[in-house]
């Protein structure tokens, strides 16, 4: 299995838990779960499917949906 295949199953994986956990959740628990998604799928487009890429851009996206959250 190569690496943009693991990190689309990643992002895919990641994305329904987050959905799927969305019930009972803050709205600012819910602004960074969607960070966090939206910023790793954006590092993995521009780093062309690197862990690092989509890890660091996930992280920057939680960051960045916590305090928009706020």
């Amino acid at each position: 299995m190569n690496m943009k295949s693991l990190t689309k199953i990643v992002l895919l994986g990641t994305l329904s838990l987050s959905l799927t956990a969305c019930g009972h959740m803050s709205t600012r628990d819910k602004s960074t779960i969607g960070g966090a998604a939206i910023g790793g799928a954006a590092g993995a487009i521009m780093t062309g499917g690197s862990a690092w890429g989509t890890v660091g851009g996930a992280a920057v996206g939680g960051v960045i949906g916590n305090q928009v959250g706020k």
